[in-house]
């Protein structure tokens, strides 16, 4: 897949998804909405660590900065 996830944006979508696993983890989230939040920061980790967003791809979206062409 073409990388079209940038740095900041990757940090910003792995820190979520830790939150959101230490919410869990300590008690703060539980039911449905434990389950709802898990399942986007599986995704946002996921995603976060590939640089890669099947939804900035199907939007046509990119947060990587381009590179000059020479």
């Amino acid at each position: 897949m073409k990388r079209n996830v940038g740095t900041i944006d990757r940090v910003i979508r792995i820190v979520i998804a830790l939150v959101i696993g230490g919410l869990y983890v300590t008690g703060q989230i539980s039911g449905t909405v434990a389950v709802i939040l898990g399942i986007l920061a599986l995704i946002f980790l996921v995603t976060g660590l590939a640089g890669s967003c099947p939804l900035y791809a199907a939007l046509g979206l990119s947060t990587c900065p381009r590179k000059a062409s020479s």
